[in-house]
C-alpha cells in the first residue's frame, strides 16, 4: 500500500533526525508510517561528518532526554569535558566542565553512526523506509523534514582519519570563520576540521585554508585521507510550524540553534512535537511555541549579538568562560529571559540585514552553501 493518499498510514517527508523522530514516535502508538527520502541512503549528505550534540541547554543530559523521549541512544558518543579554545592571537584558553559539555558523534550513513541508529530503531517498530523517493505533495497526515532550504551559516572543511588523540579545539577568529569559528573534533582514529562561517560566505576556501594552517600551529593537526566537505544550517523564528496541516519539524522549520549551530537536539525535539501533536490532537504551533521558541530566541538574540563583537568581543568570552564550568556558563549564556524577549525584534532585523549577500552569483558554481549547491546531487 502506498502511504500517498491512504488514510491508514502516516506519510514523513525526510528521514533526517526530526523525520525519524517522528516516525519512531508514531510508530511506537501503533500507527503504521511511511518514510520518503529523496535521498539513496541515511545521512547522505553528512558522509561522515562529526558534530556535537550539546548538552547544556537543559539541565538533564541529552542521553537521558532522549532515553525519555523514546529515542534511542545507541550510536557511538564521545563525552566532551575538557578541550582547548583560542583567540585570534593564538592564546590558548581551557575548556572544563565536570558534565559532557557536549557528545561528539558522526553523522550520515555507516556503523556507529545517529542516524544509522534512529533508522534501526524505525525499522525495528516496522516503519517503512522509501530511499530516493521524493515526495511532491503529501496528501495524508504526516510531518514534513526535509532538513534547511536556505544556508544562514555554513560548515566546510575536511573528513579524515588520524592518529590524533580523541578531543576537540576551537579557533574565534574572523580571519578564520567570519561570526564563528573554526573547530576540530577527533574521535577514535576519525577527525573532522572545518570552518563554520556566519557571513562572508564567498570567502570559504581562504577561510578553510587558513584554519588548516591554524590547527596544524595551535593542535598539531594531522590529517590521511582528507575528503572535502561542506554543510549548511538554517535558523529562523517561524510565524506557523504548519504547512496546510502538516507539521514541520527540524531544519525545514528554522528548529536550529542560531548561535552555534548545534541544532540536532531541537530537531529531535521538533520532531517528537510534531508527531505528538498529531497522535494528542492538540496545537502543534502552541506545543513548539512552549517548548522550543524560548531557546530559539535566546539563540537568535546571541548570535545578533555575537555578530557584532569581534575578536575583542570573542576573546573576552573565551576568558569568562575558562573562569568556571563552561556548561554552566553556556547554560546561563541561553537561558531566555524577559530581557532577551525585548531584543529579539531587533536581532531579527540584524540577521535578516545579513542575508542580503547569501546568494550565490551561479557563474561557474561549485560551492555547498546557496540554494544551487545545495540541490546539486539530488
Amino acid at each position: 500500500m502506498d502511504s500517498r493518499g491512504s488514510d491508514s498510514s502516516i506519510g514523513i517527508a525526510g528521514a533526517g533526525p526530526a523525520g525519524l523522530a517522528s516516525a519512531i514516535t508514531f510508530a511506537r502508538a501503533g500507527l503504521r508510517v511511511v518514510v520518503h527520502e529523496a535521498q539513496r541512503e541515511v545521512g547522505s549528505r553528512f558522509r561522515g561528518d562529526l558534530q556535537g550534540l550539546e548538552n547544556w541547554t537543559s539541565e538533564q543530559d541529552v542521553l537521558a532526554e532522549l532515553d525519555g523521549l523514546g529515542l534511542t541512544t545507541a550510536f557511538d558518543t564521545l563525552a566532551c569535558r575538557e578541550g582547548t579554545v583560542f583567540d585570534a592571537g593564538g592564546r590558548a584558553y581551557p575548556v572544563r566542565s565536570r558534565a559532557p559539555l557536549f557528545y561528539t558523534v558522526a553523522r550520515g550513513p555507516g556503523p556507529g553512526t545517529l542516524d544509522a541508529a534512529l533508522l534501526a530503531q524505525a525499522r525495528g517498530l516496522g516503519v517503512e523506509v522509501r530511499f530516493n523517493d521524493r515526495l511532491a505533495t503529501l496528501p495524508g497526515r504526516g510531518v514534513l523534514a526535509i532538513g534547511p532550504r536556505a544556508a544562514d551559516a555554513i560548515a566546510v572543511g575536511y573528513h579524515f582519519d588520524t592518529a590524533m588523540a580523541d578531543g576537540f579545539w576551537l579557533i574565534c577568529d574572523d580571519a578564520l570563520a567570519p561570526q564563528g569559528y573554526a573547530y576540530l573534533l577527533v574521535m577514535r582514529g576519525r577527525g573532522t576540521v572545518k570552518s563554520c562561517m556566519f557571513s562572508g560566505f564567498k570567502q570559504q576556501r581562504e577561510c578553510v585554508e587558513r584554519t588548516l594552517a591554524a590547527f596544524r600551529r595551535l593542535a598539531g593537526l594531522e590529517m590521511k585521507n582528507p575528503r572535502a566537505h561542506g554543510g549548511v544550517g538554517n535558523f529562523r523564528l517561524p510565524a506557523s510550524a504548519l504547512s496546510g496541516r502538516h507539521p514541520v519539524a527540524g531544519e525545514q522549520a528554522g528548529f536550529q540553534d542560531a548561535l552555534f549551530g548545534f541544532g540536532m537536539r531541537l530537531a529531535l525535539r521538533s520532531g517528537v512535537l510534531a508527531a505528538r501533536s498529531q497522535l494528542e490532537g492538540r496545537d502543534y504551533d502552541a506545543l513548539w511555541r512552549e517548548a522550543l521558541a524560548p531557546l530559539v530566541c535566546s539563540s537568535i538574540v546571541g548570535r545578533a549579538l555575537y555578530g557584532l563583537a569581534g575578536n575583542g568581543g570573542y576573546r573576552w568570552l573565551l576568558r569568562s568562560q575558562s573562569r568556571g564550568d563552561a556548561r554552566v556558563f553556556l547554560h546561563r549564556l541561553y537561558r531566555p529571559s524577559w530581557l532577551k524577549r525585548l531584543l529579539v525584534p531587533w536581532a531579527r532585523h540584524q540577521i535578516l540585514s545579513r542575508r542580503k549577500d547569501a546568494s550565490c552569483d551561479h557563474v561557474d558554481c561549485q560551492c555547498v552553501w546557496c540554494r544551487c549547491g545545495a540541490e546539486a546531487g539530488t
